[in-house]
């Protein structure tokens, strides 16, 4: 009995500590962004020169594709909430579609962005000799289209919020700011100012959601 009754604190210590720590990633990362209040969507070759020898945005890439794993945990407690709700489906539909999303954010950030370190090691003219290369890489040619699939992260979080606010498994205003902050965080490159603010709008939801169920009180 006593086993099996840590198992179930350190799960709900863990559970509590993604809530924590996900969105305060999140924020880190994108805050560590060039150019944050000059706002405008940037081209491939733009994406490229920014990340070249950047190490605080390099930095944030790296634990933005380790933060992977904790969304998976957040999606799943959602679904969890959902089950014995009419809106079970809403759960379980958003939990599928946030892991996948999951899984092509890791993929994007190590494909794209962390690769990019490894190539500061470059000398200018031998760098820019591999920016065809690199072009083709950014823009998602070949079967790194499938890397379009981060699209589903957002989309299974909104169906999963809408469920939250419908069934009112979680309060109304966590519930909005949880939609609102899911859909802007998925801005494209370029105006990370709304993916920081979307940012903040989640860790306002969901830090003190988090403490709660460390402290046994969801």
């Amino acid at each position: 009995m006593n086993e099996s009754n840590s198992l179930i604190r350190v799960k709900r210590i863990g559970t509590g500590l993604a809530f924590l720590i996900f969105p305060l990633v999140f924020v880190f990362a994108f805050a560590g962004h060039p150019g944050l209040l000059s706002p405008h969507f940037l081209a491939p070759q733009e994406l490229i020169v920014r990340a070249r020898g950047d190490t605080m945005l390099q930095l944030g890439h790296a634990l933005v594709t380790l933060n992977t794993g904790l969304l998976v945990v957040v999606s799943i407690h959602f679904m969890k909430l959902l089950e014995r709700t009419s809106l079970a489906w809403a759960g379980l539909v958003g939990a599928i579609l946030a892991v996948l999303g999951a899984l092509m954010l890791a993929a994007d950030k190590g494909a794209l962005c962390l690769t990019m370190s490894a190539l500061d090691k470059l000398p200018d003219e031998e760098f820019s000799r591999m920016m065809p290369g690199l072009l083709l890489m950014f823009a998602k040619e070949g079967w790194l289209v499938l890397l379009w699939g981060i699209m589903l992260l957002p989309i299974g979080f909104a169906i999963q919020a809408f469920g939250l606010i419908g069934s009112k498994a979680i309060p109304r205003w966590q519930g909005t700011l949880l939609l609102i902050g899911v859909l802007l965080v998925a801005t494209p490159d370029g105006v990370e100012i709304v993916n920081l603010t979307a940012s903040i709008l989640l860790a306002i939801a969901f830090v003190p959601y988090g403490i709660r169920i460390i402290a046994n009180r969801s």
